[in-house]
C-alpha cells in the first residue's frame, strides 16, 4: 500500500466524521482535491527537485489522524511563553492541529481579524469563498493530500489601509502520546496599502513520539501592500515536517518570506511565488543549520508575471555530522516583462566530509532588457581565516563559530523585526556552541494529552 492511499482511505472511511467537523470552505475543495489524487504518487528520492528527499518514505508510517477532533485538557497559553525579548504580539496556538488563542489576542484593534477557519466560516465566509484554496496547487500529491485532510486551520486578515500594530504570532506545538498527522492550514490576506508581520514557531514537546506536520499556507498581498512572514522550525529529530507556501502579489506589494531551521528531522519546505503586478518587492530568504541525522530540504520556484520588479532570493546552510541539505530554486521570468531586476543565490558550509549538501539553482528567463544572476557554492571554513584567528589567541571551537555566525548573519540582517533578529543571534550562537538553543518555555512544560486517531 503506497502511502497515499493508506490516507485516501482512511478519509473514504471517515469522510462523513471529517467534513462533520469542517467548515464549508474547506469541504468544497475535497472533491478537486480527492479527484487531483486518483493515480497519483508522491516524489521519490532522485525526481526531479528531489535529489536528496524522499516523501513517500516521510509519509509512509501509519501516523494517526485527530478525525473526531479531540480537544486537549492543556491550556497551550500556559504550556508555552515565548522568550524572545522586547517584543510584544498577538499570540495563537495550533496544539497539533487544533486552534487555540491566547488571552492577549482576543481583540484585535483596526477591524484585523485572526481566527479560525471554522470561525471564519460564521464570521466572514466571503473572504473564505474568494481566496482560500485559490493559490494551493493541487497538482502537488502533498497539497492535495493536505486539502483533502485538512479540518481546520487559521485565517488572517488585514482590511485596506490598516496596520496590525503587534506582530502576529502562531506557535505550532506537537505534543500526543501517540504517534500524529498535523493537518494544517493557513490563509493570509493582507489589504490594499495594509501592513503586517507575522511570525511562526514550531516546536516539539513530546520528544518521546514521531510527528508528521503537513501545511498549507496562501499569502495574498493585494495592491501595496506590505507582509512579512518568518517562518522558525525548532522540533526536534522525531518531527517530519512538509509545508507549501504559496505567495500571489499584486501591484506595488512587498513581500518577505524568511524560512529559517534550527532544530528539526525531516523537513521539506516548498516555495511558490507568482509576482503578479507590476512595481513589486520580493525577498525569499532561508537559513538551515543542521546536524546529526537532520534532513532540511527547501525548493522554491519565484514566477516574474509582470515587468519593473525585484526580487532577491538567498539560501545559507551550515551541515555537520551526517546532516543532509538540499535546495532546488528556479527563477521564471515570462514574456513581457522587462525591467525584472532578479537575484537568485544559494550559500553552503558542509563542515564535515560525512555531511550532504544538494544545490540546484535555475534561472528561465524569456524576456529582453532584464538583469537577473543566480549561482551556488559549497565549500567547507576557510582555513586561512582559521589560522589568521587561531595566531590571535582564539580557541579552534570558538573561531570555528564565529566564522559560522559571520556566514549566516547577512541572512538574520534581512530580518525586518529587531527584537526576532536579536533573538535569531542568540540562537544562532547556541546552537554552533552545540547547545540545544529551543524556547526556553517550550522545552518542557508540554503535557501527554491522549487523543483519538485513525
Amino acid at each position: 500500500m503506497t502511502a497515499l492511499k493508506q490516507y485516501i482511505d482512511l478519509y473514504t472511511e471517515h469522510r462523513a466524521a471529517i467534513e462533520a467537523h469542517a467548515p464549508a470552505a474547506l469541504n468544497a475543495l475535497r472533491p478537486a482535491a480527492l479527484k487531483a489524487l486518483d493515480g497519483a504518487r508522491l516524489p521519490r528520492k532522485g525526481e526531479e527537485d528531489y535529489e536528496g528527499t524522499d516523501l513517500e518514505q516521510a509519509f509512509a508510517p501509519d501516523y494517526g489522524v485527530n478525525v473526531n477532533r479531540t480537544h486537549f485538557t492543556a491550556d497551550p497559553g500556559q504550556a508555552f511563553s515565548c522568550d524572545v525579548p522586547n517584543m510584544s504580539t498577538c499570540l495563537y496556538f495550533f496544539y497539533n492541529d487544533i486552534f487555540s488563542p491566547s488571552r492577549t489576542a482576543r481583540q484585535l484593534p483596526g477591524g484585523v481579524v485572526v481566527e479560525s477557519l471554522a470561525q471564519a466560516q460564521h464570521n466572514h465566509p466571503e473572504i473564505l469563498a474568494k481566496y482560500l484554496g485559490s493559490l494551493a496547487d493541487l497538482s502537488k500529491p502533498e497539497v492535495a493530500l493536505n486539502t483533502l485532510l485538512a479540518q481546520d486551520g487559521m485565517l488572517v486578515y488585514i482590511p485596506d489601509g490598516v496596520t496590525a500594530e503587534k506582530p502576529i504570532q502562531l506557535v505550532n506545538i506537537y505534543n500526543a502520546a501517540a504517534p500524529v498527522m498535523a493537518v494544517r492550514r493557513l490563509l493570509v490576506v493582507v489589504g490594499e496599502n495594509a501592513h503586517a508581520k507575522m511570525l511562526v514557531c514550531d516546536h516539539t514537546q513530546n520528544t518521546g513520539v514521531d510527528y508528521l506536520g503537513s501545511q498549507v499556507v496562501e499569502i495574498v498581498a493585494l495592491k501595496d501592500a506590505t507582509f512579512d512572514y518568518y517562518d522558525l522550525e525548532e522540533t526536534n529529530a522525531s518531527t517530519h515536517r512538509v509545508s507549501s507556501v504559496f505567495v500571489d502579489q499584486r501591484e506595488g506589494s512587498n513581500v518577505l518570506v524568511d524560512g529559517m531551521t534550527l532544530l528539526n528531522g525531516f523537513t521539506r519546505n516548498d516555495y511558490y511565488v507568482n509576482v503578479d503586478g507590476e512595481h513589486c518587492q520580493t525577498q525569499l530568504l532561508g537559513m538551515t543549520i543542521a546536524s546529526g541525522t537532520q534532513h532540511v530540504d527547501n525548493h522554491s520556484l519565484l514566477c516574474h508575471n509582470k515587468p519593473n520588479c525585484h526580487s532577491n532570493e538567498m539560501f545559507k546552510y551550515v551541515l555537520n555530522d551526517e546532516a543532509v541539505g538540499a535546495f532546488a530554486g528556479k527563477i521564471l521570468v515570462k514574456p513581457g516583462c522587462p525591467k525584472t531586476d532578479a537575484y537568485q543565490g544559494n550559500r553552503n558550509i558542509v563542515a564535515a566530509p560525512t555531511a550532504k549538501m544538494y544545490s540546484k539553482p535555475q534561472l528561465e528567463i524569456y524576456t529582453d532588457d532584464v538583469q537577473c544572476s543566480h549561482g551556488t557554492a559549497i565549500g567547507q571554513l576557510d582555513e586561512e581565516a582559521l589560522f589568521y584567528m587561531r595566531t590571535r589567541g582564539i580557541p579552534l571551537d570558538q573561531a570555528r563559530m564565529l566564522l559560522m555566525q559571520a556566514f549566516v548573519d547577512d541572512v538574520i540582517d534581512g530580518v525586518r523585526l529587531d527584537a526576532l533578529k536579536d533573538r535569531l543571534r542568540h540562537l544562532v550562537e547556541k546552537r554552533f556552541q552545540g547547545k540545544m538553543a529551543m524556547c526556553q518555555a517550550c522545552a518542557g512544560n508540554g503535557c501527554n494529552s491522549k487523543i483519538e486517531t485513525y
